[in-house]
């Protein structure tokens, strides 16, 4: 089983690989460390501004699908359940979906995602609440399929986990997914 995982900034994303990997056997693709692999490449800092960038870069250079084919040639050659993270462009979730991938979505309030981001402490989360909103907003809708649309990849999604409770109340909505899949 293949499944793509999108979702908004802080929302679970990784709690929801974490669980697939620890519980259930997946393996982790990871979409942002193979920008981040190309952004020191560039020589460029690290942070969500040149995440962006460079992701929309490499898929319209390469394809809208491109971050998503890689992570999913990987996943095919070694083989067995795999979970793709940071599914943010429609042309990575229509890629995924026509090899038979399953795109679930994360999401919660956006307070609390943006707390959350701040308690994890790395370069990308260290900033304002207002630049957060504003990165956010940038990443949420735009319109070509190598931008990142997280709500256009939404609405491709097969599941949505809503991730306002206890880890426990998200684990049960994975497994209910996984009875879906």
């Amino acid at each position: 089983m293949i499944i793509g995982i999108t979702g908004t900034n802080g929302a679970g994303k990784g709690t929801v690989v974490d669980y697939l990997v620890k519980q259930k056997g997946f393996t982790h693709y990871s979409g942002r460390a193979f920008i981040t692999e190309e952004i020191l490449k560039r020589g460029l800092p690290v942070n969500r501004d040149n995440t962006n960038l460079v992701g929309n870069d490499l898929r319209k250079t390469y394809g809208a699908g491109y971050i998503a084919e890689q992570q999913l040639a990987r996943a095919q050659a070694k083989g067995g359940d795999a979970v793709i993270e940071s599914i943010r462009a429609i042309g990575e979730a229509e890629f995924l979906k026509s090899q038979g991938a399953k795109i679930w979505g994360v999401d919660a309030d956006r307070r609390e995602r943006y707390e959350r981001s701040v308690m994890r402490g790395t370069d990308l989360d260290k900033i304002s609440f207002e630049k957060f909103c504003e990165q956010e907003d940038r990443e949420m809708a735009q319109t070509e399929k190598f931008d990142m649309n997280v709500r256009g990849v939404f609405a491709l999604a097969d599941v949505i986990l809503t991730n306002n409770g206890t880890q426990e109340e998200l684990f049960t909505q994975v497994e209910e997914a996984l009875k879906m899949a």
